[in-house]
């Protein structure tokens, strides 16, 4: 007997099997793009298609990660499945792959052009590289070529600097993940390096690609650390190229631009210190002649003044003896008045020290301390912040702190009066 299904039932017994067949995620179509649209932002629909069939894909925008127009030739991953409402079999894609010279071409540059828009690529926000960097950030695979040849040509050049290697994919459907979560851990521990290296040997377009992508450039951007982006052979360029602060030729470059080569280093050691010997020698000779034409100068000074002063002695010492009487006279003027001012000062100062005595004796016999000491009291609120003066500030029933000489009492107010007693 035949099995019966309804449409629903049916529908989702052959994705079932669909699912059985072709586990999720594993297929990989190839074809080239036709029919490609977006819909309200977030859903994109497009045909893949090669000779003799067309397939129809769906996607969400935020799985797209190159762009895309019809004509071009892609490798879509993804799964099959019958959609129930409309019956319809598509592709659901969740990753997209360029295949192609010419479709990785245009991809290229659309995102150049977008990105250049952007301000990707200017010039004013590339940052300058250290000149003796200390810690390195290299991001690379360990598998390739570039990455012998950069730590070889850093050990030739310059020593004693810390290299620490992320291992990436740098091609194929991995590599923009891990690339782009490289430069995540290089933010993240910014603080420790000097210098990020971002590097690959040569090959086709497809093989550059991972390089080339929107996630890739946009890290590089975002990379708090200065970056040196190395890929490929001279010939080739990247987006990555475009975004980095420099770019290197090759990886052999890269590390030819980050480390100083110590011969180099020597041979202008030396030359600045020739410079500065020179220099110093000719200050000093500079010096040496200023005073010696400064010693004669004075020397001459001297003796004119030597004379001077000789010719002045003779004169003054007649004139000696009636300075010395004007001087003894103005001793005795200066003794004089010493004794007046003295004996004025002393009566001025008896007068005030009298009249602070009797401004501390009012003081004393005026503060609350000395009524207290008399036989009185003070009512503070039971805080004992605020004196009480009035008995508009105490109801019946508040408490409050009297102050008497030898301590206080914490009292209760039973009844306001008027009156005094």
């Amino acid at each position: 007997m035949n099995t019966v299904f309804s449409v629903s039932k049916f529908i989702e017994f052959l994705n079932d099997s669909l699912a059985a067949l072709v586990p999720y995620g594993d297929v990989a179509v190839e074809g080239e793009v036709a029919n490609f649209k977006i819909s309200q932002q977030k859903w994109v629909w497009f045909d893949i298609k090669d000779e003799t069939g067309v397939l129809n894909c769906f996607m969400t925008t935020w799985d797209l990660k190159v762009p895309l127009e019809d004509g071009m030739k892609i490798r879509a991953y993804g799964y099959p499945k019958i959609y129930q409402k409309s019956g319809k079999f598509s592709i659901t894609v969740k990753a997209i792959e360029l295949v192609g010279e010419g479709a990785l071409k245009k991809a290229f540059l659309m995102l150049k052009a977008k990105l250049e828009a952007e301000g990707l690529f200017a010039i004013a926000r590339k940052r300058a590289l250290p000149r003796f960097p200390e810690h390195v950030a290299l991001i690379t695979s360990t598998g390739a070529a570039a990455y012998t040849d950069f730590l070889r040509i850093a050990r030739e050049r310059w020593g004693g600097v810390e290299i620490d290697v992320l291992s990436v994919a740098v091609q194929g459907i991995q590599a923009i993940p891990e690339v782009v979560g490289a430069f995540r851990y290089v933010n993240a521990h910014a603080r420790e390096y000097d210098v990020c290296v971002l590097t690959r040997g040569g090959g086709s377009m497809e093989d550059l690609q991972a390089f080339n992508s929107e996630e890739v450039a946009r890290a590089v951007y975002g990379s708090m650390v200065p970056v040196v982006c190395g890929v490929g052979h001279e010939r080739d360029e990247t987006l990555a190229d475009y975004v980095a602060d420099t770019r290197a030729a090759t990886p052999s470059h890269a590390a030819e631009i980050v480390f100083p080569e110590r011969h180099e280093v020597l041979q202008s050691i030396a030359h600045y210190c020739a410079r500065i010997n020179r220099v110093v020698e000719s200050n000093v000779q500079t010096r040496q002649h200023a005073i010696h034409s400064s010693v004669s100068r004075l020397d001459s000074f001297f003796a004119r003044r030597v004379e001077f002063l000789s010719h002045c002695a003779e004169r003054v010492g007649s004139a000696g003896s009636r300075i010395a009487e004007r001087v003894r006279a103005a001793q005795q003027n200066v003794a004089h008045a010493h004794a007046r001012v003295s004996s004025t000062f002393e009566h001025v100062f008896e007068k005030i020290f009298e009249r602070v005595a009797h401004n501390e004796r009012m003081l004393k016999t005026l503060s609350p301390e000395a009524v207290i000491q008399r036989g009185y009291s003070i009512i503070y609120t039971a805080d004992g912040t605020k004196p009480v003066t009035s008995i508009s500030q105490v109801d019946t029933g508040d408490r409050i702190r009297v102050k008497l000489k030898d301590g206080s009492l914490l009292a209760e107010t039973l009844k306001n009066f008027n009156s005094l007693f």
